[in-house]
């Protein structure tokens, strides 16, 4: 047998060496990763085993054979941390990834450590908590709760309606991406669910409130009000740019056409009224209160200032005090209870004010239309006198939004009717 003896495989070479003088070992011999390596055997038939393996091993792509115990053990040790690493984190990181990062980062610290490195980063930046969405959003609802609570009598801070409609809100977010951390959402989870509003459909197939620009630009201003608070709970980077999502910028809700009713239909509901229900019509479409700030008029806000009705700064949307004229007609209206001299205008809570005002436009065949009570007041309002700025005075708004909302096409006979709306002579 002529040595040394040469093993092939596809391409692949290796060669056995007989044992030399004072070497009884044979030896073979193969190139791996650019370089040559050597190992020995006590017999030729080892050897050429070991040889046919070598070849093949590396045809297959196989390179661990050129790898020394030591360097084994470490290969090994090394993808234990990574499948622990992925099993905490969920991220994948190859061996070459870890490695290739180490590398360049070291290049760049230079001199510095990266113990050094990482405690620079944690003494600057906020380490985020990983905390789902349905979780925090219950935790930002929670936060809210004592602000509905009023001191001393004061109005509080947040209205139990306000609570109510941003739970609906942002648990409807939240159950979009269930499973989801807060830090883990992005501007095109903002951009979907924005999007889903405009074809939100109840179960009877109807179109939602949601529908509504207005309506989704209070969803937005939940959303941000919610990635603020996060970032301030250190679940959200302060440097996220989710507030830059399209989904986020507003609609132009403010040139939606409001719902008014004739003067015949208002005279039709104050006629067929209940006497509880009567006054909070009256007002409502008389003086345009709001729906929130007739629910918390006292009797004695009513007659407190002769001819006005004085809305104070805890009963008015934007905390701001004003009087309301009472024109002749709501005179006539409220006569009836001049001697209610303290006590709420309307007993009841909101949700059996609007359930009672919805069954009366059932009974007498109107059709019920939303905030319509006040919108029909600023809007003939606007047309009868022909001045924004005193509308807006009157209804504790500003002149814009009164022009931009309550410029409708009716005429100033229209307007005289609504404020001639009186009483009926046989009532009393």
């Amino acid at each position: 047998m002529k040595f040394p003896v040469k093993i092939e495989y596809k391409g692949q070479r290796a060669k056995i060496y007989r044992p030399a003088k004072g070497f009884p070992f044979y030896r073979i011999s193969f190139r791996m990763a650019g370089k040559r390596h050597m190992e020995t055997f006590g017999t030729y038939g080892e050897a050429e085993d070991a040889a046919n393996k070598k070849v093949r091993e590396i045809h297959n792509g196989q390179m661990s054979g050129g790898l020394t115990a030591k360097q084994s053990q470490d290969a090994t040790v090394a993808f234990e941390q990574l499948q622990d690493y992925y099993k905490t984190t969920g991220r994948r990181v190859s061996l070459i990834s870890a490695v290739g990062t180490f590398v360049d980062s070291s290049r760049k610290l230079g001199e510095h450590t990266f113990d050094e490195a990482i405690e620079g980063f944690l003494q600057t930046t906020a380490t985020l908590k990983r905390v789902n969405v349905d979780v925090a959003v219950e935790e930002y609802i929670k936060s809210k709760q004592p602000h509905t609570i009023s001191a001393e009598g004061k109005r509080p801070k947040l209205s139990p309606k306000y609570i109510y409609n941003l739970s609906i809100q942002l648990r409807r977010f939240a159950a979009t991406f269930p499973n989801t951390a807060v830090c883990d959402l992005t501007k095109e989870h903002i951009d979907a669910f924005i999007q889903s509003l405009y074809s939100l459909k109840t179960k009877s197939g109807k179109n939602r409130a949601a529908n509504s620009g207005k309506s989704r630009n209070h969803y937005r201003i939940a959303i941000r009000q919610l990635l603020r608070w996060a970032v301030r709970k250190d679940y959200l980077s302060a440097k996220h740019r989710l507030g830059e999502a399209d989904g986020l910028v507003s609609d132009d809700a403010n040139s939606a056409k409001v719902s008014i009713y004739t003067p015949g239909e208002f005279a039709s509901l104050l006629n067929n009224a209940s006497k509880d229900l009567r006054p909070m019509i009256a007002v409502g479409g008389l003086a345009g209160l709001r729906a929130s700030e007739m629910l918390r008029l006292d009797w004695a806000d009513v007659w407190r200032k002769r001819g006005n009705i004085d809305i104070s700064g805890e009963m008015d949307k934007n905390r701001q005090m004003r009087t309301v004229e009472i024109c002749p007609a709501l005179q006539k209206w409220l006569k009836p209870f001049r001697d209610k001299k303290s006590g709420k205008l309307w007993q009841g809570n909101e949700r059996k004010y609007q359930r009672l005002f919805s069954k009366l436009c059932r009974n007498i065949n109107i059709t019920r239309k939303n905030n319509a009570l006040r919108h029909s007041y600023c809007s003939y309002h606007l047309k009868l006198h022909s001045n924004e700025s005193f509308t807006a005075e009157q209804a504790g708004n500003s002149p814009a939004i009164i022009h931009s909302n309550y410029k409708s096409a009716i005429t100033k006979a229209e307007a005289e009717k609504w404020f001639k709306v009186v009483p009926k002579k046989s009532d009393k």
